[in-house]
């Protein structure tokens, strides 16, 4: 199973969705269980593990530390397991903090002065490191070494500390934040994309056999096509199927029996769950298919801007239901397809006139 503990929800809401990529303590304990040991045991992101592995192994032969590593991509989808299967790859201690943590130099300070010979530090959300934490970092990278300021004004001054080699793994959801002169740092940079179904699959089916769970493999398909391309969520929903199979069935996962349960669950056979049906059914029931302003769609849903805009739109927009334009939200066809609905021209009595889709 591949996941990664990465930024905080926007909000509560964010925290109790079911198909919500961030991640709590509940998820994070069965994520330690789950995690893979090894790039063999890393299912999915074929084109990263080929080239991780290279970087990894000819570190290995030079007997050196590997090249600093950036992992960015969306929530959920491995970047903390692959930094500990790069400390393990490397038989190197890791060390994990997060970008909030360190709010200042001396932060930094702190820990890489305290690094053994070989270590690698993962930096989680690095985005989000104050600058002037981030700008010692740049000299940590590349020369293996920090000044630390010791006084206040005319009377500072500015002791050199050398570090041992360490292996610096970065990751982030954001990777545009990060400014130039720290992405430029970096040896190795990959972005971690969504899964397809059939990888899904084997993460799931991997998943149950470590969970004990009796699955075949039309229930996994199922559990796979509605996980939203993360192995995150899908072993959170396995893990909802399994108590429902328990339950209410002979305690194997079949395909009749996920969809009963992800139904009881409000999840859609596209990964959609009310929160996100909310925000397609008013801007189609509502406001015609829009455009329409955020603000307005926010209110007519019941939630805050912030939760319309970052944490149900970006699935939308990438699943093609939902499109941002200078004018505003708009839905897509496919949008009323998938709730079954017809857009305004082709009712009954509609005057035939194209509308924004031209459809």
């Amino acid at each position: 199973m591949n996941w990664d503990d990465t930024a905080p929800p926007t909000d509560d809401t964010a925290t109790e969705r079911l198909v919500g990529a961030s991640a709590d303590g509940e998820d994070q304990a069965v994520e330690a269980a789950l995690r893979p040991k090894s790039l063999e045991e890393f299912v999915g992101q074929e084109r990263v593990r080929e080239q991780l592995d290279l970087v990894l192994k000819a570190a290995l032969a030079r007997g050196g530390t590997a090249d600093h590593v950036l992992l960015s991509g969306a929530p959920g989808l491995g970047k903390t397991s692959l930094s500990m299967i790069i400390a393990a790859e490397m038989n190197a201690p890791l060390r994990i903090t997060s970008g909030p943590a360190i709010q200042h130099a001396g932060d930094l300070a702190a820990i890489l002065s305290s690094l053994q010979e070989g270590e690698v530090l993962f930096l989680d959300e690095i985005h989000r490191m104050s600058r002037p934490a981030e700008e010692m970092l740049y000299m940590a990278m590349e020369d293996f070494r920090v000044d630390v300021i010791v006084g206040k004004g005319p009377g500072a001054t500015a002791i050199p500390l050398e570090l041992p080699p360490f292996t610096l793994v970065g990751a982030t959801t954001r990777a545009g934040l990060l400014p130039p002169p720290l992405r430029d740092r970096f040896g190795f940079t990959a972005h971690m994309e969504f899964y397809d179904p059939a990888e899904l699959e084997r993460v799931i089916h991997r998943s149950a056999r470590l969970l004990d769970v009796g699955i075949e493999a039309d229930g996994a398909a199922e559990i796979a096509g509605r996980s939203r391309g993360t192995p995150r969520i899908a072993t959170r929903l396995l893990r909802r199927v399994r108590d429902y199979a328990q339950v209410k069935a002979d305690g194997l996962i079949t395909r009749e029996v996920a969809a009963a349960a992800l139904k009881v669950y409000e999840v859609d056979a596209r990964g959609l769950d009310r929160l996100d049906r909310a925000v397609l059914q008013a801007l189609l029931k509502l406001f015609g298919g829009g455009p329409v302003g955020l603000s307005t769609l926010a209110v007519a849903v019941g939630e805050e801007r912030e939760t319309v805009e970052e944490v149900a739109e970006p699935f939308l927009v990438r699943e093609g239901l939902l499109a941002r334009t200078p004018r505003g939200r708009v839905a897509t066809p496919a949008a009323w397809a998938h709730l079954g609905l017809l857009p305004p021209q082709q009712a009954p009595g509609a005057s035939g006139q194209p509308g924004l889709f031209g459809t």
